[in-house]
């Protein structure tokens, strides 16, 4: 344990270096007597053509924005007449979505001249405060935003403005991008240095006189998609999510490269490629997302906008070994699980402690599910959305299987990143009889408690019927002993939408879903408890729900058997 803590300490002390190297670095490109302005990226004598837009628009939020009413983030600030740039930002979360300029598509799709005069007097307040020396407005990720926000709505800002503001526009998104092209390489790894990657990209398309900056950003471009897009499609992350945030920006992307009439890359033809069947692999029949690792809501919106660009359609790879996911389907049932160990370091601060959890799904109805991440605006519950017990897997001795940086000092330089979990994995699919069968196991409760955590699922071949199996081995190199901790909680969180009860055997938990197509829950040999719970991937905000769990002692009761069927099987 010992030997484990300093582990952790080393591991940590380099990744507080690295991020505090990378902040200085950021704030000091950001400083105006730096000579990055005299980077190799010309100022282009006009743009070429606007990107593709393909997150949706709100004309109703453009309305908002006229009356002085700007709402990011869950947060709603009230300017008076004031430029919004010059209020004191609510959260660092406001501020990051109001100097993104991501809602400009809003102004867009109001499209009248309001709008267009609306949009250009606010690029304009940016401009002339010099917005980019804000707090929040230098970050990677935020300039590479903003820079990605001006060149699509480009037509909305510079429509019907004069040639001062013209030139202005234009000096002013140089030198962003020039910023963008020094700073990218020592953006916090992950989100932040593939959307600079990209932008850098996008912006040597739309730009004129970029042969330079095009061969340079293409090979940023090359090397962050093979490092960051896994070989099964997935995210390195492992968040479900960035899939659909990354293609957002690859398909447009893709699309400017043939307006130019410039070849792509092909690292980025086979990174769409890979994506776009794991798209269809996390989604359940209803069209959310499987909830883990730090997705939420499903935005059903842009989700089905990115599916319509997906021209194979086909039905959804069961094993996504590289990303640590499986998904079992038959009949109208689904089942997805997470069957692996955390990202690397850098990359977990949005990670989950949920090894071996899984969703069930039964046509457009969710049963089983994970609590998922909050919406924006909810700080209080993502710390707990992260740990194991909201995970619809098991618990031992009431802790999480992998171990976060929660307290110190040095969350507020690294946030809660990841520093230790599940290392030793094993994955086996078979088939028995014409079922699916998956068994899995995990040591992230072994150097803590002795204990390995096994758990197999079996889908019948008509999708009826779901049988586990969950398995305490003593982990090698301890003895087993009755006397050391090992109580164990299996939790089977449902959706809100399914109400459980009892059966008249006391034991049973029958499962009524919306259309009347109800399911039984059944654990031979173990009391079955209903519990409170809360579902947090809901667009409507935190919703309350209830949970099965079994209780044990993993050096008692080291085997738990359970099951989830249909009741038409069971009168059939």
């Amino acid at each position: 344990m010992a030997r484990e803590i300093y582990a952790d300490r080393a591991r940590l002390a380099l990744f507080a270096i690295e991020t505090g190297w990378n902040s200085l670095v950021a704030r000091t490109l950001a400083h105006p007597w730096f000579p990055w302005r005299a980077t190799a990226v010309p100022l282009p004598s006009r743009l070429l053509f606007a990107p593709h837009e393909l997150r949706t628009g709100d004309p109703a939020r453009a309305g908002e924005f006229y009356a002085g009413r700007y709402s990011f983030a869950g947060k709603l600030v009230l300017t008076d007449g004031a430029s919004p740039f010059e209020m004191v930002p609510p959260s660092p979360e406001w501020a990051r979505e109001l100097y993104s300029f991501g809602w400009l598509r809003h102004l867009q799709a109001a499209a009248s001249p309001i709008a267009r005069a609306h949009a250009r007097a606010l690029v304009g307040d940016w401009i002339g405060m010099r917005g980019h020396r804000l707090p929040q407005a230098s970050s990677p990720e935020v300039a590479a935003r903003r820079v990605a926000s001006w060149l699509t709505q480009a037509p909305l800002i510079l429509q019907d403005a004069d040639p001062g503001f013209h030139r202005r526009f234009i000096r002013s998104l140089t030198a962003q991008v020039r910023y963008i092209k020094s700073v990218g390489p020592s953006a916090p790894d992950g989100r932040a240095r593939l959307a600079c990657a990209l932008t850098l990209s996008l912006a040597s398309l739309c730009m004129a006189d970029q042969t330079r900056l095009m061969r340079a950003a293409q090979k940023r471009l090359i090397d962050e998609l093979d490092r960051q897009v896994l070989g099964d499609g997935g995210h390195v992350s492992r968040n479900p999510g960035m899939l659909i945030e990354v293609l957002l920006d690859l398909l447009p992307l893709r699309q400017s490269y043939a307006a130019r009439h410039v070849p792509p890359p092909p690292a980025l033809l086979n990174a769409i490629d890979r994506m776009m069947p794991m798209l269809r692999f996390f989604r359940h029949v209803d069209g959310a997302f499987a909830l883990f690792n730090g997705m939420g809501p499903t935005p059903a919106d842009v989700l089905a906008t990115v599916l319509a660009y997906d021209d194979a359609r086909g039905r959804p790879v069961s094993n996504a070994p590289y990303s640590g996911y499986q998904r079992m389907e038959a009949g109208a049932t689904v089942v997805i699980a997470d069957t692996g160990a955390p990202p690397p370091l850098p990359l977990s601060l949005e990670a989950h402690a949920g090894c071996l959890s899984f969703e069930l799904s039964a046509g457009r109805h969710r049963i089983v599910v994970n609590c998922g991440l909050p919406a924006a605006g909810r700080e209080e519950w993502r710390g707990v959305a992260r740990q194991t017990a909201a995970h619809s897997t098991v618990v031992v001795e009431d802790s999480s299987s992998c171990r976060f940086l929660s307290v110190g000092p040095l969350t507020r330089l690294c946030g809660a990143p990841v520093l230790g979990g599940p290392a030793d994995l094993h994955v086996d699919r078979s088939e028995r009889g014409g079922a699916d069968v998956l068994r899995a196991s995990h040591d992230g409760y072994a150097k803590r408690f002795g204990v390995v955590h096994q758990r197999s699922w079996r889908l019948s071949a008509d999708g009826m019927r779901l049988d586990g199996e969950d398995l305490f081995r003593v982990a090698q190199g301890e003895e087993f002993s009755t006397d050391q901790p090992g109580r164990y909680a299996l939790r089977f969180h449902l959706h809100p939408s399914v109400e459980p009860s009892r059966a008249s055997d006391g034991q049973t938990v029958i499962l009524r879903l919306p259309d009347g197509d109800d399911w039984a829950f059944t654990a031979p040999d173990s009391a079955v408890v209903i519990e409170e719970s809360i579902f947090l991937g809901s667009n409507a905000g935190p919703r309350r729900t209830e949970q099965l769990v079994i209780t044990g002692n993993a050096r008692q009761t080291p085997r738990v058997e359970w099951t989830f069927v249909q009741l038409r099987a069971l009168r059939g």
